[in-house]
């Protein structure tokens, strides 16, 4: 039997939600995840996503762990400006895995820093299913994981060889991304170890990139809160103009987007920085839909400016930001020594795993 405390108000087991949920569920908590009867569960959520979180309790009740659920309005004031709640870390302590469902508010950053602080140092399998709906619990959680997880590692095998990644769009992208050997690539394909945390739906590849240059097209989304503000952006693309890794110029005929990305980027003196550099992997995603959650996982190339998650990915900066952006049909190249090999034409891999 597991010995739940749920320390909200609510308990997750009396909050009924769409049998439609319990796929998705089920891949997080046993595929993804792969928790043990033995294991404690910390599981933190908002009233927004509690009938996600509420189908997740129900995949672990089936298993029998421990687990403790915190519904994060019925515990603190929204926006979290003054970081995760001491309650939640402190159960994080004693628990070898945690699961964070939670639509995000402005100013939150610092909150999620808090529990992926926890997460780093202790090693714990992290699912971060930021921003996470319905409508990503019945499209991208129901992918094939195993096999998002096997095309991953052929990239991942591939871009650790490469000195440099190539891509352009129809839509004008244009960027050469020249990789620094010291920076570690990881894939977080949805099968979540110690290593690394990772994002479900999961399925990219990435590293910190060593010096970025060129045009990038924004015409799929934005991250953060911008995401839900602009959605997808096919016919108000983004155009973001890089020199040595940073920001020199944004465009937009939304000039409401341009002003509010470019603020965001220049919040410190590394938001403007290309601090991610990422192939999406998972297949069982085909098209985006306006989550950033599912959307930066669609096969192509995505980056984030701010923060490079040094503690993974070895970079030596820092920032309090972290955004990023997604294009579509993607022509990727990876150069090295013996020359260039494609890898996709037109948003298609021509690899497999």
């Amino acid at each position: 039997m597991s010995e739940l405390k749920d320390v909200g108000v609510t308990d997750l087991r009396d909050v009924e939600f769409p049998s439609e949920f319990l796929e998705g569920a089920h891949n997080a908590v046993t595929t993804c995840l792969r928790i043990k009867p033995t294991e404690k569960v910390t599981v933190i959520t908002d009233e927004s996503c509690i009938t996600i979180a509420a189908a997740l309790a129900a995949e672990l009740e089936k298993i029998g762990c421990t687990w403790n659920a915190f519904v994060l309005e019925q515990i603190a004031e929204r926006p979290l400006k003054n970081g995760m709640p001491r309650e939640v870390l402190d159960d994080m302590e004693t628990s070898q895995v945690s699961i964070f469902a939670v639509q995000v508010q402005p100013n939150e950053l610092r909150s999620r820093m808090d529990m992926t602080d926890v997460v780093n140092r202790r090693h714990m399998r992290h699912a971060h299913m930021v921003n996470i709906t319905p409508e990503v619990m019945i499209q991208g959680m129901r992918a094939d994981f195993n096999a998002v997880d096997r095309l991953s590692q052929v990239v991942l095998d591939k871009v650790r060889q490469a000195t440099y990644v190539r891509a352009t769009t129809a839509a004008g992208t244009d960027i050469r991304a020249e990789l620094n050997p010291a920076y570690k690539w990881f894939k977080t394909s949805g099968i979540i170890s110690p290593e690394k945390w990772g994002n479900l739906p999961g399925g990219e590849c990435f590293t910190a990139p060593g010096e970025v240059n060129g045009v990038f097209v924004v015409d799929g989304v934005v991250g953060d809160f911008l995401c839900a503000r602009y959605g997808i952006l096919r016919d108000t693309p983004l155009t973001i103009e890089i020199v040595r890794n940073r920001i020199t110029a944004v465009s937009s005929e939304n000039k409401e987007l341009e002003r509010e990305f470019w603020s965001y980027t220049h919040t410190d003196e590394n938001s403007d920085r290309v601090g991610e550099f990422a192939i999406g992997t998972n297949i069982g995603v085909e098209r985006v839909i306006g989550n950033i959650l599912q959307d930066e996982k669609f096969p192509g190339i995505h980056i984030a400016f701010g923060d490079p998650y040094g503690a993974h990915t070895g970079a030596a900066w820092k920032s309090t930001t972290h955004i990023d952006v997604v294009g579509l049909s993607f022509n990727i190249w990876l150069g090295g020594p013996e020359g260039e090999e494609q890898i996709m034409r037109e948003g298609k891999f021509l690899v497999h795993g």
